[in-house]
């Protein structure tokens, strides 16, 4: 059933760049009327980076923003706020507390603002799960004339969505969501509602994009009309997620996960795989190395698809040639790609532009930056992961993946 509803977002007053006048972003903080804070800033923006200083302007992390706009607050005398994290990690509500703390003490700030930031304000750790491939470009100037004018700010978003939220039960006398109709659940532990949604949708998601796209995909509705492509899909889930997804029912594990399959299908949703592909470090860490970390200490064997899919991560990034803007331009049959992810990690893969399987698969799974000592550690992985970087590069994207499923 094709479904096709527009809605003006009128509640935007204004965008401001801290970039370009942090003043003005401070003196919101000022606003007596402001109350909620959501944040979406991917896996790789919540982080405690010790090269911040208060006199910044602006911090450069996320968290060491919000510590510095919190503490405007709290030197007007106002009330805190609710702080609504959406970014796909655990306990990411949590975590962002954890990192203002930091700062706090990192800058030397009072303890009374400490207090305050404690007892005044509410880190909510909430799930988000909607797919929204965002400026929908091939349907923009159709879009345009059905709607009589001309918005470049056009978003799409596929039917389904949900956002759960962990916090106490007052937050609705604020936030009423329930009586709006929204699809918003509030409750006492996000925690399992994450896991299913991470390690299943997001999860099938960056293990498959990046090999997709070197195998010549570009949107996830290509990829689920590919037998080869979808099945690689499936034997993530099925055979090496699913599995060890310990403390959730098996039968509403599979129930989701061919949702999820359907959700992907869309056929008015072109999401795009290099969309996906923004981050890509950051997501493996939290998305697939779980699962893959989890079927080795319950299998005692490496998952074969799960595994495959850092090897293909490897092959995407060590695409990269050159830094542009920000990014890694990569080539794919003599079309030009950007590799975007945090510089750091762009850096370091420029470094290994010209590096063999060995001296790639060695340096960067030594990285502890990017994986903690856990992929280091963990027995046959290197040697795997360097025999599919082999395959790969003799058979080809697309036919590699189709062998690693015999």
């Amino acid at each position: 059933r094709r479904v096709d509803e527009k809605r003006i977002i009128s509640c935007v007053s204004r965008c401001i760049n801290p970039y370009e006048d942090n003043e003005a972003f401070l003196k919101c903080a000022a606003n007596k009327d402001l109350r909620f804070i959501v944040s979406n800033t991917t896996e790789a923006g919540i982080v405690f980076d010790p090269d911040c200083r208060f006199t910044d302007e602006p911090a450069s992390s996320f968290p060491g923003k919000l510590t510095r706009f919190l503490y405007e607050r709290y030197r007007n005398g106002l009330p805190g706020f609710i702080i609504l994290s959406c970014e796909l990690i655990d306990r990411n509500g949590d975590e962002l507390f954890s990192c203002v703390m930091k700062y706090i003490r990192h800058w030397g700030l009072p303890d009374d603002f400490a207090g305050w930031t404690r007892d005044e304000n509410i880190f909510c750790s909430t799930l988000v799960d909607r797919i929204v491939p965002g400026y929908p470009g091939s349907e923009a100037e159709e879009i345009c004339e059905k709607l009589g004018y001309r918005d470049d700010l056009l978003d799409a978003g596929e039917v389904y969505a949900s956002w759960v939220i962990e916090g106490p039960k007052t937050i609705l006398d604020e936030f009423p969501a329930d009586k709006a109709g929204l699809p918003v659940i509030l409750t006492d532990n996000v925690d399992p509602y994450k896991k299913r949604k991470v390690r299943i949708l997001n999860g099938a998601h960056t293990s498959m994009v990046l090999a997709a796209y070197l195998a010549g995909r570009d949107i996830v509705r290509d990829c689920m009309e590919d037998d080869c492509i979808s099945g690689y899909m499936r034997k993530a889930l099925y055979d090496e997620i699913i599995p060890v997804l310990t403390g959730l029912d098996e039968k509403e594990l599979k129930v989701f996960t061919e949702a999820v399959f359907d959700r992907f299908a869309n056929p008015f949703i072109d999401h795009e795989l290099l969309s996906i592909a923004l981050n890509s470090t950051a997501k493996w860490k939290a998305r697939v190395m779980p699962s893959l970390l989890e079927y080795y200490e319950q299998k005692g064997e490496l998952p074969r698809i799960l595994t495959f899919s850092f090897a293909a991560y490897l092959s995407f990034y060590h695409c990269g040639r050159e830094q542009v803007s920000g990014a890694l331009k990569g080539d794919r049959d003599g079309h030009t790609f950007l590799i975007k992810d945090d510089e750091w990690v762009l850096e370091e893969f420029l470094r290994l532009k010209d590096a063999g399987p060995d001296k790639l698969t060695d340096a960067i799974t030594d990285n502890e930056k990017m994986w903690g000592d856990s992929l280091k550690k963990l027995p046959g992985f290197k040697e795997a992961v360097r025999d599919d970087l082999e395959l790969i590069a003799d058979k080809g994207m697309y036919e590699a993946m189709r062998r690693i499923q015999a």
